[in-house]
């Protein structure tokens, strides 16, 4: 539950940040009602990465230990996060639960703290790239998913009737499949969202291949959620690819790297029924 007045505090975990973003983005929030507290590591530069990942795994502890940020927004992915998997101490998450919002590059930690910690993450919006412009409908989906009220998102191109339930679980494919090799896959069924920016078909094709050829995710997945596959070669080539998986498959706007985005609750209790998600 999230409240005017709460404190929100924004952390570099992946990419580094440009101080003119992060100021209009603390404006911006600060103009709702919102207190926030900025990582100290928020203006380092380490090459293309915000910082050592000491750095920023002395702030990610920091900011779950923290009694007064009440949610972790992150600041933008681009590339780090997967670096810090292997070296985080699960429990000072696990012990200190709280919202933990962000998408792309980090969907490596959304999923990981889902697995390692059994916290409900949030793929929704980050700082850079969604409040430097305060936009409606991204603002009133972030704070709908969560103060946990429920979500209703029907489908705009249907690929494969059929319904399914499971937990709601997924994030940006590309980054999903850098996971492979870790325990990363969920222990119950699942419906898979997914989305993703630049790539072209054969490699969408390809990492779709590779989680399929994985027996738990084979065999847990239930249903398939696409969002926006942005600036792909073949749009063609594209949705005859999805017209080929053996699931209940649908396309839902707003699960995309773009302006209006949809928060999705990772880890609650979903149901795809008449090309409507339910959650």
């Amino acid at each position: 539950m999230i409240n005017l007045g709460d404190t929100i505090g924004i952390i570099a975990l992946g990419g580094a940040c440009e101080e003119a973003i992060i100021l209009q983005t603390v404006q911006n929030l600060e103009s709702l009602g919102f207190k926030i507290k900025l990582s100290s590591n928020i203006y380092k530069t380490n090459r293309y990465l915000a910082g050592s990942d000491d750095d920023k795994l002395d702030e990610l502890y920091k900011f779950f230990q923290d009694p007064e940020i009440k949610i972790i927004l992150n600041a933008r992915g681009g590339y780090g996060s997967i670096r810090l998997i292997n070296k985080i101490d699960y429990n000072i998450i696990k012990t200190n639960p709280k919202p933990f919002v962000g998408f792309s590059d980090i969907t490596a930690l959304l999923l990981m703290f889902y697995k390692k910690c059994g916290l409900m993450t949030y793929h929704g919006p980050m700082a850079c790239s969604d409040y430097v412009k305060l936009n409606n409908f991204t603002n009133d989906s972030f704070f709908k998913a969560l103060n946990n009220e429920s979500i209703e998102l029907s489908a705009t191109k249907i690929y494969k009737q059929g319904s399914a339930k499971g937990i709601l679980w997924g994030g940006n494919l590309s980054t999903i499949v850098s996971l492979c090799g870790q325990d990363f896959i969920p222990d119950e069924n699942f419906i898979f969202f997914t989305e993703d920016l630049n790539e072209p078909v054969y490699k969408i094709d390809k990492m779709f291949t590779q989680l399929f050829n994985i027996e738990k995710f084979n065999n847990n997945c239930k249903a398939i959620v696409l969002g926006d596959f942005l600036n792909t070669d073949n749009i063609v080539w594209l949705e005859d690819l999805f017209k080929t998986f053996n699931l209940p498959t649908v396309y839902i706007e707003g699960i995309t790297h773009a302006e209006n985005k949809i928060t999705l609750p990772i880890g609650k209790f979903a149901k795809l029924e008449n090309a409507c998600l339910l959650c």
